[in-house]
């Protein structure tokens, strides 16, 4: 019921590698734990020593190690789920989570480590007037463990960061970077994070991205255009730019960034960048040259890139008639080329490349994404008039119009993926993968992450009963998928629903993490908190176990007792009170990876006497676990 501590994790890498670093230290209570000798492993990794005073290239501000230390620190806090608010509950695959968002990020890579594919968020800009979150470094271990310092007397969250402020970049920095540390861990190894911004923090974001990112692994800056006319309201010039700044998790394995305004020369599956290796073609595979015939074994110079066939390719009709073997640089796997193949997407030529095809009408005016000024993706007016078309109103100041995140989304080419938006706010990413999934059949996923930050009392979002911009994101997202399947009948499997969690403080009384700071009568107290569900107790146990929040779940009766059923057995759990041997009995029959329950849910001291028997009669391998 904790997250993974990443300093021990750091500590036990460093362990592997260099034994002799580890050491012994005591904690404020004087028990002896593992710690890391610097000095032996300074020694271990330089030639030359660099500390002290001696000059040297980094990057810096004040409370950038407690920054880190807070990226770094486990979290006890557990999503709670909210049907009344959710859309389609039991069957979506789509997440909207209210609560910090770096609380919410420490949880989602207990589950979705390395599996969301694409990242896009809309920071505060640090412009003097907007807001950043107030990460508070002086606190004791409790206060940080459950409320990690973020509110202050009055329960609010977000400060203002004037530019009065002698913090001003050090407070935004102190927000932005450990959230970005701790989301580049949820990428996928060919995953990738769009991050909009404006010129008070590009600078200075750039420079955190290289170091959280890593400096090779920067894709590009795009320029995207906020207004259809500079308003000439600046001191000297009128601003009608933004920027999105793109880095990759690893530069290497990302694909092209590709949307339907790009080159043919975009959609080419070999790449000189990438290792020479080896892919096999199916028979069938088109071939674009000349007439019926063959294509001669040998290496092919194509521009910059190299391709060799291994023997002769007979084709007739513009399809081989054998299957190929092809050493080229790829880019894509074996498994996408044989998609590719399927679908009529790749064909063969002897002096153009390989290269994934497009439709004539497709090839009118392309451009690579990272070529493009973004001036046709929408601006600040279109998101405007988008979001009146939905409520009548306005109750935001410069969204992003969907057009730009839709285009955004399209140029990560994967069309089952899991897209990411921690700073969700008005929800247009949501709104921009339930579009194109309406559009080209996708099954992308999203999940939205938004502070419920309370909307002042004199704005029009108030007075329409929006307590917090939350309710106005979730709002949008059931507006949006009503209006999109409308438009779009053809679409009957498109998912719009969402299931609403919400971040809180942990099911499990203190007592739970800490009994050694509670006298033996406490010991026998409920360690759950009164307040909370079945339910919750399920979610929190499948954040523990590393499940996926939008796993499909089901209730089922047995023996007169409720028992969940998660991913169909994968996990299996019951936590009603009085469960005897029968229950216990038809639950292992099916033999579930995990089953969890609540320690006092058993009915008697026999049955707890024979629970791990009839486990080991009938499934021995389930893994058991108590709360």
């Amino acid at each position: 019921m904790q997250t993974t501590d990443v300093v021990d994790e750091n500590i036990k890498r460093i362990g592997e590698l260099f034994p002799n670093c580890l050491t012994e230290v005591k904690d404020e209570k004087g028990r002896p734990q593992v710690a890391i000798d610097f000095d032996q492993l300074r020694q271990e990794l330089s030639k030359n020593i660099v500390e002290g005073p001696e000059e040297r290239y980094q990057f810096t501000w004040p409370d950038k190690r407690n920054a880190i230390r807070l990226a770094n620190a486990p979290t006890t806090d557990t999503l709670r789920p909210c049907r009344e608010e959710s859309v389609d509950f039991d069957n979506t695959q789509n997440l909207y989570i209210e609560g910090d968002n770096l609380q919410v990020l420490k949880l989602l890579r207990e589950n979705y480590l390395g599996k969301v594919k694409m990242i896009y968020i809309d920071p505060p800009y640090n412009t003097g007037n907007d807001f950043v979150y107030n990460d508070n470094f002086d606190q004791d271990k409790q206060e940080y463990v459950h409320n990690s310092g973020q509110y202050d007397e009055q329960g609010n969250q977000l400060v203002t960061n004037t530019e009065s402020n002698g913090r001003f970049h050090t407070d935004w920095l102190n927000m932005i970077y450990p959230r970005l540390k701790v989301a580049k861990d949820l990428l996928s190894e060919d995953g990738v994070i769009f991050i909009s911004i404006d010129e008070n923090e590009i600078v200075n974001l750039r420079k955190v991205c290289d170091e959280v990112f890593g400096n090779q692994n920067f894709v590009d800056t795009l320029h995207w255009k906020k207004k259809k006319q500079p308003s000439f309201l600046a001191k000297h010039t009128a601003k009608v730019m933004e920027y999105v700044v793109v880095y990759s998790k690893s530069f290497n394995k990302l694909e092209k960034l590709s949307i339907d305004t790009l080159s043919d020369a975009t959609k080419k599956v070999i790449n000189i960048s990438n290792q020479e290796c080896l892919r096999h073609f199916k028979s069938g595979v088109r071939v674009k040259i000349g007439d019926s015939g063959i294509i001669r074994k040998g290496r092919y110079r194509i521009k910059t890139m190299d391709v060799e066939y291994l023997s002769d390719i007979p084709y007739k009709d513009g399809k081989t008639l054998v299957e190929v073997d092809v050493i080229a640089r790829f880019s894509v796997s074996q498994e996408k080329i044989d998609k590719y193949i399927d679908e009529d997407l790749l064909f063969i030529t002897a002096n153009s490349g390989l290269r994934r095809d497009v439709s004539e009408e497709e090839t009118n005016n392309r451009k690579a994404i990272t070529d493009l000024l973004l001036s046709e993706y929408g601006d600040n007016q279109d998101s405007d008039n988008e979001f009146k078309a939905l409520f009548d109103a306005k109750y935001f100041d410069y969204t992003k119009p969907i057009k730009l995140l839709y285009n955004l989304a399209k140029s990560n080419y994967t069309e089952n993926q899991i897209i990411l938006d921690f700073f969700s706010g008005s929800a247009t990413t949501a709104h921009a993968v339930m579009q194109l999934n309406a559009e080209d059949g996708g099954n992308r996923k999203f999940i939205m992450v938004q502070l419920p930050e309370t909307t002042d009392e004199k704005s029009e979002a108030y007075k329409a009963g929006y307590k917090n911009i939350c309710e106005i994101g979730k709002e949008r997202i059931r507006r949006a998928g009503k209006k999109i399947k409308e438009e779009h009948p053809e679409a009957k499997d498109l998912d719009t629903g969402f299931r609403v969690l919400k971040l809180d403080s942990s099911n499990m009384e203190n007592v739970y993490y800490t009994p050694e700071e509670f006298d033996q009568r406490d010991l026998f107290e409920d360690n759950i908190k009164s307040d909370r569900t079945e339910e919750d107790l399920l979610f929190q146990t499948m954040i523990d176990l590393g499940i996926e929040l939008s796993a499909k779940i089901e209730q089922t009766q047995i023996a007169g007792k409720t028992v969940w059923n998660v991913s169909d057995g994968y996990l299996m759990a019951c936590f009603d009170e009085a469960v005897n041997e029968t229950t216990i009995t038809e639950i292992a029959k099916q033999q579930p990876y995990y089953f969890v329950m609540r320690d006092k849910s058993l009915a008697n001291d026999n049955v707890a006497d024979n629970f791990e028997q009839i486990f080991n009669h009938y499934s021995k391998d389930t893994i058991r676990r108590i709360l």
